[in-house]
């Protein structure tokens, strides 16, 4: 019996990129559909949310999204441009956001296809791998190739159904709350809830109890 979970997923988040590739191998190996649920990030549905948090909290985060890319032996470099338009000096998110608008519809739209998680998978890679314009030249396109998926199609859907896409976006999110989360990277497996990169195993387990399989 193929099991089958949601994974909600934020192209800004560095903990969604430290979590999908451990998801990815999981699905590819294990009798299990994980499905890519995205979601805009905090910045673009919290815009105060940096400016109203502790001093400590960026200064932390940096240090531990680094420390556990480097205990899993994960590629990490500083996103090259960052998905989000922001001011570092003041915090302050930019109202016009092309980059995080394009690359979140885009895996919706692979998402509709079946196929959001590797392109999630190999996008993040890029963006969080120190890919330098990962958003400009071939970049993007060798991803969705990667993914089985081609780009110029995405593309074209995202330029066509921009609002279609936002609504399931905003429906992922809204399911992401209503199965008992806010944040991401979250699996979603059988109502329950695993938040965070460091609740991989744990969910593995709860899959394993319910007949988790080798393929």
């Amino acid at each position: 019996m193929t099991l089958t979970a949601d994974l909600y997923f934020s192209f800004r988040s560095p903990y969604s990129y430290l979590a999908i590739g451990r998801y990815r191998e999981l699905a590819e190996t294990h009798d299990v559909h994980i499905a890519l649920r995205p979601v805009y990030p905090l910045a673009v549905r919290q815009p105060d949310f940096f400016e109203r948090n502790h001093p400590n909290w960026l200064r932390y985060t940096l240090t531990d999204m680094m420390r556990v890319a480097q205990f899993h032996g994960i590629p990490f470099g500083p996103p090259r441009p960052d998905p989000i338009v922001q001011d570092f000096a003041t915090r302050k998110i930019a109202e016009d956001q092309p980059h995080i608008r394009r690359i979140t519809r885009l895996g919706q739209a692979a998402a509709r296809r079946g196929k959001g998680l590797a392109f999630a998978h190999e996008a993040a890679r890029l963006i969080w791998g120190g890919a330098e314009g990962w958003n400009e030249g071939g970049h993007l396109a060798g991803a969705a190739q990667r993914a089985d998926l081609d780009l110029a199609e995405l593309d074209a859907e995202v330029c066509e159904e921009p609002d279609q896409l936002d609504a399931e976006i905003a429906s992922n999110q809204q399911a992401l709350e209503e199965a008992g989360h806010w944040g991401v990277p979250t699996l979603v497996f059988d109502g329950e809830p695993f938040f965070g990169q460091d609740r991989i195993d744990m969910a593995r387990w709860r899959m394993e109890q319910k007949g988790l399989q080798k393929r």
